[in-house]
């Protein structure tokens, strides 16, 4: 007989956890949630009664959830030791509802996976929040009904429409509006003036205004041949520099991003496996505050490592009022431990956070900085700028160290100009997001909580609505006007300008229906509605807020839009562009969004015969198609010629890119031009494509095939396949073994999602 079962949600925590508990524990985990509300069932949530909801052990849970009533039906206690937020408490709710656990279930939550953390959780057990459940439950409502009601109107009428959210299409819209500021920016032409000085040794100094021409900083230049520069002004000050505080999940996801360009979900899977280990606190969190125990043991770490004089210990404001998520920020469980992790983002992401860590303890920077003012008889002037660390402080260990330093410099010096460079440049557009960036908005408007950040930058990306960039940008030529010796030259430079990689780029879909939904939905993209909602939710997880009172609240005007949709007209919701007429039919030819992507149209739907349609051409988007890239790809599919044996060959462009098709066969001709492609090439690629299929290929009856797949051996019919058993030689099946094969598999699982957006 088991004494005291202790629950929590992954293997690995349990691991760490049963070494300190000792034989008088049995851990296991639930590997997460183990109920869900029904996803087939429409009526699962019952809106006229208080949104009474259905549950379900989930089918991949249903082992789990066995072995784990087994172990209770013989424990003496059931402890429920979740993770410490809404999720985890909802977790620990339903464990408790399915294994039926009295009503004083004992709950014990800690912030840090440690032998003291843990022994003293199991001291102070607590019941089990109902207002965090509440919480939950009342955000997973919300996001279900969202899902079951606006999803399908998404499927029906925005072309290429997969789904909408409530947390993601604020966020998209972010993402579209951003784009959008950029296609609008006209960027303004300046030259900027800086110069070469020296004293002692170089230095530079920048003119502190700019001109709007060419000409006019040329005729600048020229008025400096005999120009005399003296130091008018020197001007010092100290100053200081503040470390930042310890990390909140969002400026974990921010500063891993920035500094190792790291999604959101790669961040959180790396610190979720360093909490387990018992490594950091719990890295959900939204507080910057850190506990007196843990305070003491950094200042006694950085008074021993480093001097009393690094040490200043401060605590951290949290911003956001409701900090519901935990009580601390994410710090090392032992800041002695110089090193963590079983892999090299733990180990990288460890030494980010206790870095950080002890920096917000530390001392603050000390700067010498020194502004130069060089006259040279005329309005504007030249400034040199130096900055000087007279103590390093929190620099020591964590942020930029560099320095700009000047030449011992004084008033009334006369300095020589080595030259002088007036550059072109243009005012940049606002910038895209990064994953962290967007993160900074979202949490700035309040929009999603440290649990979701991660799920809403995933979801954007599968869906297809967002791409991370991975231009480098395009090359421009920019004037460059240097004075030297007396003489004022022109050359150009070149530069890239309008990188996007690693930047969040709306795609076409993705801006059809963010476009739809500030049309027809605008309050599901509406930013302060959303973050009232997670302010509600917050009400709720405060026991302020009824659920039942704000579920209502939220339904009834929403359900009434989705009411309205089926009068909205598609042709109110499609993207395109007007490209010109074809020459030849005079039809008109557009670029639009489709149900797969962008595509090209020859024709409309009111002309005699029916259009046609076309992929764009390769690496060229919607927004830059062009008329005779259009006309080009109509000329597809091309007859390329005949293989040996008399077959027709014709080129084309799918889905998937450019490819042949000979008979039934498919064959890409990756990165050859459908366009171009010879017949000998088409021969050679067609041969080839042969040669795999019948290496593919152990034994044909006809119908049923033994192949030779990615896993390995199977059999198949076309509509139904089966594994081959280990100890089975593929090459000994006769047909009726095959079949008996394919008898003895279960059916292959089928799944419309039109048909079941059609009964709803």
């Amino acid at each position: 007989m088991t004494k005291n079962l202790l629950i929590v949600e992954s293997p690995a925590k349990a691991k760490t956890i049963a070494k300190y508990l000792g034989g008088g524990f049995t851990v296991l985990s639930s590997v997460g949630h183990i109920r869900e509300i029904p996803p087939k069932d429409n009526d699962a949530i019952d809106i006229a009664h208080d949104f009474a909801t259905k549950y379900q052990v989930s089918p991949d849970k249903k082992k789990v959830v066995s072995e784990l009533k087994k172990a209770a039906a013989t424990a003496d206690e059931v402890w429920l030791a979740t993770d410490p937020d809404r999720e985890g408490e909802a977790i620990a709710w339903h464990l408790a509802e399915v294994l039926k656990l009295p009503s004083d279930a004992k709950r014990v939550t800690y912030q840090e996976i440690t032998k003291s953390a843990i022994e003293a959780a199991i001291a102070a057990p607590r019941a089990i929040d109902m207002a965090l459940v509440e919480a939950q439950q009342a955000r997973q409502k919300l996001d279900r009904i969202v899902g079951y009601e606006l999803s399908p109107v998404v499927w029906r009428k925005v072309p290429g429409g997969k789904s909408a959210g409530r947390v993601q299409s604020p966020a998209l819209r972010l993402i579209v509006e951003r784009e959008r500021e950029i296609e609008d920016f006209q960027a303004e032409e300046v030259f900027k003036v800086s110069g070469i000085f020296s004293k002692t040794s170089d230095f530079e100094a920048k003119l502190n205004t700019d001109f709007d021409s060419a000409a006019s900083a040329e005729d600048f230049l020229r008025g400096l041949i005999d120009a005399k520069y003296i130091i008018s002004d020197i001007n010092t000050a100290k100053g200081t520099r503040n470390p930042g505080p310890p990390f909140t999940t969002s400026m974990l996801q921010q500063e891993a991003n920035s500094r190792f360009g790291w999604s959101a979900r790669t961040t959180m899977s790396a610190a979720q496996k360093l909490y387990q280990a018992g490594k950091i606190t719990y890295m959900r969190t939204d507080s910057t505050t850190l506990s007196k125990q843990a305070l003491g043991a950094i200042g006694r770490y950085i008074e021993g490592e480093f001097g009393k004089n690094y040490l200043k210990i401060r605590q951290f404001q949290t911003k956001n009022a409701s900090a519901q998520e935990a009580h601390e920020a994410i710090r090392p469980t032992d800041v002695a431990l110089t090193s963590a992790g079983s892999s090299e983002y733990e180990k990288k992401l460890y030494d980010l956070i206790r870095r950080r860590t002890l920096a917000s303890q530390m001392a603050s920077a000390e700067l010498g900085k020194t502004t130069v003012t060089i006259d040279f008889g005329q309005k504007p002037q030249f400034v040199a700028k130096g900055e000087v660390i007279t103590f390093d402080g929190f620099l020591k260990i964590y942020g930029s160290r560099k320095e700009n330093l000047l030449p011992a410099l004084a008033s009334g010096d006369e300095l020589t100009a080595r030259e002088v460079t007036a550059r072109q440049t243009f005012a940049k557009p606002p910038a895209r997001y990064t994953e962290g960036s967007l993160v900074k908005k979202l949490e700035s408007l309040g929009i999603g909580r440290p649990s979701t950040y991660a799920t809403i930058l995933d979801n954007i990306q599968t869906r297809g609505y967002v791409v991370k960039g991975a231009s480098e940008g395009k090359a421009v030529e920019l004037t460059q006007l240097i004075l030297k010796n007396g003489v004022v030259e022109t050359t150009t430079v070149t530069e890239k300008t309008g990188s996007d990689k690693g930047k969040l780029v709306p795609t076409p879909q993705g801006e059809v229906l963010s476009d739809f939904l500030v049309k027809f939905f605008d309050k599901v993209v509406d930013y302060d509605w959303t973050a009232e909602i997670e302010g509600e939710l917050d009400e709720i997880a405060a026991g302020k807020l009824a659920q039942v009172a704000m579920l209502t609240k939220f339904y009834k005007p929403f359900h009434a839009l989705i009411a309205k949709s089926g009068d909205i007209d598609r042709k109110e919701v499609r993207n395109e562009r007007e490209l010109g007429s074809d020459p030849k039919s005079g039809k008109l030819v557009t670029a639009r969004v489709g149900r797969f992507g962008p595509m090209l149209q020859l024709g409309t739907a009111e002309d005699e015969n029916k259009p046609q349609f076309a992929p764009l051409p390769e690496g060229v988007g919607l927004k830059e198609v062009t008329l005779e890239q259009a006309l080009k790809m109509f000329e597809l599919p091309r007859t390329v010629g005949k293989t040996e044996d008399g077959q027709e060959i014709v080129a084309n462009i799918g889905r998937f890119g450019p490819y042949i098709k000979v008979g039934k066969l498919f064959v890409s001709i990756k990165p050859l031009d459908p366009h171009t492609v010879t017949l000998d090439e088409a021969r050679q690629l067609y041969a080839e494509k042969l040669a795999a299929e019948a290496a593919k290929n152990i034994a044909d009856f006809g119908k049923v095939k033994v192949l030779n797949g990615r896993f390995g051996p199977y059999v198949t019919d076309g509509s139904k396949n089966a594994k081959i058993p280990k100890d089975t030689d593929p090459q000994s099946l006769t047909a009726d073994d095959a079949q008996k094969l394919l008898d003895a598999a279960p059916a292959r699982r089928k799944f419309s999602r039109r048909k079941k957006a059609a009964k709803k």
